[in-house]
């Protein structure tokens, strides 16, 4: 193979790598910012002094982080307010849709009580709690909570009842043959096995809850990340409602990236690593061909395993 060829594959693979994925995806996002402003100037050209430049945005955003701004809190501040309401209604949410999707799931009764209302509430947009909150609430931070809380709590109730229908049945099989109580058999049965759930659910939570506290803020806030966008719409700067937008999306996936990932490394460690099946070609040097080798993890030694009560210490 020469070097040309090497180098070409080489250059394939890195494109066609996660991390190339990451690094094209806002670039194809920026072309199709300055080619759709060229495109709206040219049909319209009284538009080109209300259509933001990337370049204007960027020195907003710079200005926000380096805490020179014009509004009345800064970028700080004014994120830590709406992190205290999020963390507030997500305790909230996450609390109570675990309760009542653990009754849903174990019990039919339960399940047949709430289910109308979880998906009544589950198709309700957050515009519409926004509102309805902003209007019962007043201006403040209980209409913010609120929203926050109806706009996650469907998501964990839902999580939670599928993940205990999805429980290993052997595990309370074994529970019940050596005679472990109902309440041991949820706190190391049925909880474990709910983690994966309650991880997807309280992502879900943070998404949706934290766009329906964005959309609160700016309807019923006097503070806060939706309030300071509003701020900037109602001072008639596009760069800066557009700036803080951007602000607002990067502060969510580096919450993300940095809470909800650690947790899951720290929660799920014990699990073990997943055997991967590697396939091979093998050339067989006395020109018999290619065959295909297949690697797989190496054999696993006989370790006698005793069956022991879980009260038996």
């Amino acid at each position: 193979m020469s070097g040309g060829t090497v180098v070409t594959a080489r250059v394939a693979r890195g494109l066609k790598s996660p991390l190339a994925g990451r690094l094209t995806f806002p670039l194809v996002c920026l072309a199709v910012w300055l080619l759709t402003i060229e495109v709206v100037t040219a049909i319209w050209p009284f538009a080109v002094d209300v259509l933001p430049q990337p370049t204007e945005v960027a020195g907003f955003m710079w200005d926000e982080v380096t805490g020179n701004t014009l509004a009345p809190r800064n970028m700080y501040a004014t994120f830590w307010i709406s992190l205290q309401r999020l963390g507030i209604g997500m305790v909230i949410a996450m609390l109570l849709g675990t309760v009542i999707g653990l009754g849903m799931g174990l019990s039919r009764a339960v399940n047949a009580f709430f289910n109308d209302w979880v998906v009544a509430i589950l198709a309700m947009p957050n515009l519409a709690w926004a509102l309805f909150c902003s209007l019962a609430f007043g201006f403040g931070i209980t209409g913010p909570i609120v929203t926050v809380v109806l706009t996650g709590i469907p998501y964990v109730i839902i999580n939670i009842r599928e993940g205990v229908r999805n429980a290993p049945s052997d595990l309370y099989d074994m529970a019940r043959a050596f005679g472990v109580t109902r309440g041991h058999t949820i706190r190391h049965v049925l909880i474990p096995s709910l983690m994966p759930f309650m991880f997807a659910a309280g992502r879900y939570a943070f998404a949706l809850g934290w766009k329906g506290l964005v959309v609160a803020e700016v309807f019923g806030g006097q503070d806060g990340a939706g309030w300071t966008i509003k701020f900037w719409y109602d001072a008639h700067r596009a760069h800066g409602v557009i700036g803080y937008a951007l602000l607002f999306v990067i502060f969510a996936l580096v919450f993300e990236k940095f809470m909800f990932d650690r947790l899951s490394r720290y929660f799920f460690k014990w699990r073990p690593a997943s055997d991967v099946e590697l396939v091979e070609e093998r050339f067989d040097p006395a020109g018999a061909g290619a065959q295909k080798v297949t690697a797989g993890p190496p054999p696993r030694r006989d370790v006698t395993t005793e069956t022991r009560r879980p009260d038996d210490g």
